[in-house]
């Protein structure tokens, strides 16, 4: 009935291919959607979210979804999420409240705590043809035309406190500069040879964690979409040029105060000279 091409443990799967999905990632992922136009019912965007996947429904068959499946789709058109054990990313098409996966592409993971028949479900009713959405708050169901539907809602902002932040843009200015292909550089560099990690302690009024090269900790005080972060305590290590250069950049944001905004599972640390940090929540 199908065909599978296995390329580096990933698979890409036609829509025809997508109905008899085997045990693979049938997640989904909600970034948002073609040229920024996509929305749901009255005015609901339906990109640029980040989805919790609750159940979805075959057959007349109910499957709930473990805990970390969820979805995004992009403006660009590009849907990327997990299943909770697998991950798949897709091309997205939007026309008014439809949206149409296609070219998905999944891991091949297998796990315990993610049943088989719910991927396989999943991944058919995502990728047999056009979705009709449907908003009811902060809950969003995709109807197949059969009658198969996805259940989903609005995941809520990761908490500030606790939470372990990956750095993923090391200290970009936001004004022109001529820093910004070597930030870019480092940036590559930072990614491959050493990620950035940074966690608060609402008891401790504490943010702690390791840069591109040291370990760092320093006083924090959040108050009023504001944290004043105290001067910064590293360790001494030396390490190559480019990851000295993205930690300096982090470093900036300290011995000061910065506006702080959470959007779902992105932190976005803005120091008064326009030097801005973002990180994601590690799940």
């Amino acid at each position: 009935m199908y065909r599978q091409k296995k390329q580096q443990r990933s698979m890409t799967l036609t829509v025809a291919a997508a109905v008899a999905l085997v045990p693979l990632a049938a997640a989904c992922g909600s970034e948002k959607a073609v040229g920024g136009s996509g929305s749901v019912g009255a005015g609901k965007p339906l990109t640029g979210v980040q989805w919790s996947i609750d159940s979805v429904t075959v057959d007349g068959t109910t499957h709930r979804a473990p805990e970390a499946a969820r979805v995004r789709i992009d403006d660009s058109g590009e849907a990327a999420g997990s299943t909770g054990c697998n991950t798949f990313s897709a091309r997205a098409d939007i026309d008014g409240e439809r949206v149409r996966l296609s070219d998905a592409m999944f891991t091949e993971k297998a796990c315990e705590k993610t049943p088989i028949d719910f991927e396989k479900s999943l991944g058919r009713a995502l990728t047999t043809g056009p979705l009709t959405t449907k908003t009811e708050g902060e809950r969003l169901t995709l109807t197949t035309s059969d009658g198969d539907t996805v259940r989903l809602s609005k995941q809520p902002d990761a908490p500030l406190y606790g939470t372990k932040w990956t750095v993923t843009t090391p200290g970009q200015k936001d004004a022109d500069q001529e820093e910004t292909g070597q930030e870019e550089t480092g940036q590559r560099d930072a990614d491959q040879k050493g990620s950035a990690r940074l966690t608060f302690d609402r008891d401790a009024k504490t943010v702690s964690g390791r840069l591109p090269c040291n370990r760092v900790n320093a006083e924090a005080t959040v108050s009023d979409g504001h944290i004043t972060l105290g001067a910064p305590s590293t360790t001494r290590m030396v390490c190559e040029g480019s990851l000295m250069d993205a930690e300096k950049r982090i470093l900036r944001l300290f011995d000061g105060r910065v506006d702080y905004r959470i959007d779902q599972e992105t932190l976005t640390l803005t120091s008064e000279d326009g030097t801005t940090v973002r990180a994601v929540a590690e799940r």
